[in-house]
């Protein structure tokens, strides 16, 4: 998830800190002040001591551009948040991430390595900080007057990494973890419990518990078969797409890509739009492009919306516990009242 987020970035703010850090400032300042200390550092070890570094988001991380003014070279140091991955974790991230860019084809940034070759640095401190480095793509955002098309390349994009993933043999300690049921709404609740979200009083958090169960024996009865079920980008956001002309979206930020059900990439698509008049259409135009590449049964599309809903929850949790984040900030509590009556025309048979 990418959304600039100052209370998040590492620390206590979305999770419970351990004894290293509550001897620290916990406010927002605090800690960006630490990772920004952390981005300086690792891009001295680049052996970038005069690099300009700019902080472009802060989410689950915090990622900066870097410009170096002795060469007019630009690259991303993503700072990883405390807790939140294993080095193994990012280390198996990349390795999918080099794996679609050279047998798929999809683009994806290349990961510069420090001195040494290490393609994960560990900067060195009181909260040690793991850091990647990765090469700027150009591109920007898919434009908003031009979503049903592209919404038709990234169906095709998202294909040709699910073809990928199906035939792709991982490398030996591969760990990633899961976007199922119990991570996201169950007992893990990975980004928080929906029902801590804002706006939370007792009719909708009647209504959303209506609509969990559902969801919950929906996604029982579809199951985990690896033609459904397999390792994905769970975060294909169109903030994660650069595009340049009309040719194949570039796709960058893969910290979330896991294991989870293929339709969740389409419902992450749809991710804070999810109540627009003009989904059908994208959802359209996404099965038009992916069906270009794989077959996608009727079965499976008539779950469409029940991944949307899945992923709707998820970002209602998400939300509840990211306060300081720019876009949970501008949709709050309207964002749980939008879900309520998307989840009655979902639970009523009328929505789609």
């Amino acid at each position: 998830m990418r959304a600039h987020d100052p209370s998040a970035g590492g620390d206590a703010p979305a999770g419970a800190p351990d004894a290293a850090v509550r001897t620290h400032d916990l406010s927002a300042d605090g800690v960006l002040a630490r990772v920004r200390e952390a981005a300086r550092t690792a891009v001295r070890i680049h052996g970038l001591p005069d690099a300009e570094i700019t902080l472009i988001n802060v989410s689950e991380n915090a990622t900066y551009r870097v410009d170096d003014p002795a060469t007019g070279a630009r690259s991303i140091l993503r700072v990883h948040r405390l807790g939140y991955h294993s080095t193994p974790a990012i280390l198996s991230e990349l390795a999918w991430l080099d794996a679609l860019r050279e047998d798929a084809g999809v683009r994806t940034p290349r990961v510069i390595p420090a001195p040494g070759g290490s393609r994960v640095l560990t900067v060195p401190g009181a909260e040690p900080r793991d850091c990647v480095m990765f090469e700027f793509l150009p591109g920007t955002e898919p434009p908003e007057d031009r979503l049903a098309a592209g919404f038709e390349r990234l169906g095709a994009v998202t294909a040709r990494m699910h073809r990928h993933a199906r035939r792709w043999s991982p490398p030996p300690g591969f760990t990633r973890f899961h976007w199922d049921y119990e991570a996201a709404l169950g007992a893990e609740s990975r980004w928080g419990r929906w029902q801590e979200g804002l706006g939370m009083e007792p009719g909708v958090l009647a209504l959303l518990g209506r609509l969990d169960k559902e969801l919950r024996e929906r996604l029982h009865r579809f199951g985990r078969d690896p033609r459904r079920y397999g390792l994905i980008h769970a975060d294909l956001r169109l903030a994660n797409l650069l595009v340049v002309g009309d040719e194949p979206p570039s796709v960058i930020d893969f910290d979330d890509c896991g294991f989870g059900w293929h339709l969740y990439d389409l419902a992450a698509a749809l991710s804070f739009i999810e109540h627009r008049p003009e989904v059908p259409e994208l959802v359209d135009s996404w099965l038009r492009g992916y069906r270009a590449v794989l077959s996608l049964p009727a079965e499976d599309e008539a779950e469409i919306w029940t991944f949307v809903m899945f992923r709707r929850l998820l970002l209602v949790a998400w939300i509840g516990t990211h306060t300081g984040a720019d876009i949970a900030a501008e949709l709050g509590a309207g964002y749980t009242a939008g879900t309520c009556d998307l989840a009655e025309r979902y639970l009523s048979g009328t929505l789609g």
